[in-house]
């Protein structure tokens, strides 16, 4: 079996071509070897040859895959030549020589996508939840189902182009014999004439809805995300699926929790007394209470890491950390006793009772790693 040529070899260009570059590549090429003006085995191979490449390298998609995995990347997409006329080529080639407009693509269309917009909480983000929304779309119309005529009322063929929705003309020109193909303007291209229209959607077989769908939000979204709901947007024309709904989350601040990646993190306020003595305090995580133990001497900004008490990650198993921030507060006011016993404490102070100016450096440093700055 022959080894396929590079399709970048085929249209003579490099692999950064511009869509413009393959464009006239490929049509300079389709000129020289069409087999309506060169009547040998060759040039009509060589044609297929060229055709197969355009196909793959004017798709975005098709090209992306033969960059990456070569042939075998597009294998069944557009390799199948071997059994096809040049008819379908013909078409390709009207296109850029046949000076008439083609012919509308009347496959299936799919509908339209629609957007809409939700708020969530931090929690709802951090474990996932479900939510009601309300969408407005297009639907087929719930009394013609879509078809447009009135119901019993069938539509007819087109007589103008017997029910292709095409109109074929035959062109003669010094390059040789061309069809030129054009929508048929009496069925717009559907092959058929509604001759009398739905009442209810005036011939359009489309209708307007409000929906509520229940959507499930992934745990782990973060604020800005989107969630894509399949098939919910407007519906198709003949026979196309739906298009979809895409959600664009806000997520809600939490009153104490602050969010860093899939860590949470949260300011713990001791007094004095507690950073000076140590102490056991209780702390919120998402889920419910914890106790940390508070070390004698601890300073602001010393971080404790409750493993695995921070937000779900997005489509994996696990959760982020839950980072506690000490924050030493000073008390609003004091009564007499208390601004008597302070007093005798800070007369009591020495250097060694404070920290060197280096443990600083250190505590600011570790704070910068711990969030990841």
């Amino acid at each position: 079996m022959a080894t396929k040529r590079d399709y970048y070899e085929i249209l003579g260009i490099d692999r950064s071509a511009t869509d413009e570059d393959i464009k006239k590549a490929f049509r300079k090429l389709a000129f020289q070897y069409h087999p309506d003006h060169n009547h040998n085995d060759i040039s009509g191979e060589a044609f297929k040859e060229i055709n197969e490449a355009y196909e793959i390298l004017s798709d975005h998609d098709k090209r992306a895959a033969y960059d990456r995995y070569g042939h075998a990347g597009i294998e069944g997409g557009g390799g199948g030549f071997g059994g096809m006329d040049f008819g379908g080529f013909g078409d390709i080639f009207d296109a850029f020589f046949g000076g008439a407009t083609s012919a509308t693509h009347q496959g299936p269309i799919q509908g339209a996508d629609r957007q809409a917009n939700l708020v969530i909480s931090f929690e709802e983000a951090a474990f996932g939840t479900a939510k009601d929304v309300k969408v407005s779309r297009i639907e087929n119309c719930s009394l013609c189902r879509g078809i447009g005529a009135k119901p019993g009322v069938d539509p007819v063929r087109c007589t103008t182009c017997n029910g292709t929705g095409q109109i074929r003309r035959v062109q003669q020109s010094i390059f040789g014999r061309f069809t030129n193909i054009a929508t048929c303007t009496r069925c717009r291209g559907t092959g058929s004439i509604i001759t009398e229209a739905c009442p209810q959607c005036r011939g359009s077989g489309k209708e307007k809805f409000e929906r509520t769908i229940n959507v499930k939000i992934p745990a782990g979204v973060d604020d800005g995300s989107q969630v894509i709901v399949r098939g919910e947007g407007d519906s198709g024309s003949r026979g196309g699926p739906a298009g979809n709904l895409y959600l664009n989350l806000s997520v809600q601040p939490h009153a104490f929790f602050l969010r860093h990646g899939d860590d949470i993190i949260y300011e713990l306020p001791i007094n004095i007394a507690q950073a000076a003595l140590g102490d056991e305090v209780d702390v919120p995580t998402l889920v419910a209470k914890t106790k940390i133990r508070i070390p004698p001497g601890s300073q602001t900004g010393k971080l404790f890491r409750l493993k695995g008490q921070g937000i779900s990650h997005l489509n994996r198993s696990g959760r982020g950390d839950q980072l506690v921030l000490l924050v030493i507060v000073t008390p609003n006011s004091l009564n007499d006793k208390q601004r008597q016993l302070l007093k005798e404490l800070a007369s009591s102070f020495t250097s060694d009772n404070m920290p060197p100016q280096e443990k600083w450096k250190d505590w600011l440093d570790g704070v910068k790693n711990a969030f990841g700055d």
